[in-house]
């Protein structure tokens, strides 16, 4: 199976949530186990909250969610225009966060990381951030595991 989306919204916290749903329906198709559902919910939300908390701080722009499938892989490109990463490095590291006054775990990068098969982070200061993700969904079968 070959398909794609793409969806924009505004940088608001309450459109996380859209995100989540338009990618459980969108992967849908696969046939995916509910933890694999889980997994890439959590991942896009970590990568959709950081764009708009991080990306944007506190002015609102634009989020940029694209997502294809390429037989049982799924691939998700999130992308902000704001700020961007001064250290891509520094900012992978778990714990590290810039909003400590907000409560921010500084776990997102961690939380993508153990839940995808891949990621990439690519940014330039005050012109944004992508990051991409992929995950292949594994095939089920109907035995019985007795």
């Amino acid at each position: 199976m070959n398909n794609y989306m793409s969806l924009k919204f505004k940088s608001v916290t309450e459109n996380e949530s859209l995100a989540r749903m338009a990618i459980s329906a969108f992967i849908a198709p696969l046939n995916p186990s509910l933890e694999e559902i889980a997994d890439i919910k959590t991942s896009l939300s970590e990568a959709v909250s950081n764009s708009i908390i991080h990306g944007y701080e506190d002015d609102s722009g634009t989020v940029e969610v694209n997502a294809e499938i390429i037989g049982s892989e799924i691939s998700i490109t999130v992308t902000d225009y704001g700020v961007g990463i001064g250290d891509i490095h520094k900012a992978r590291e778990p714990l590290y966060t810039t909003k400590p006054e907000l409560e921010r775990s500084g776990m997102g990068f961690t939380i993508m990381e153990s839940f995808m098969d891949t990621i990439d982070v690519i940014s330039a200061l005050h012109k944004g951030t992508t990051v991409i993700m992929s995950k292949k969904i594994k095939a089920k079968t109907n035995e019985c595991p007795v």
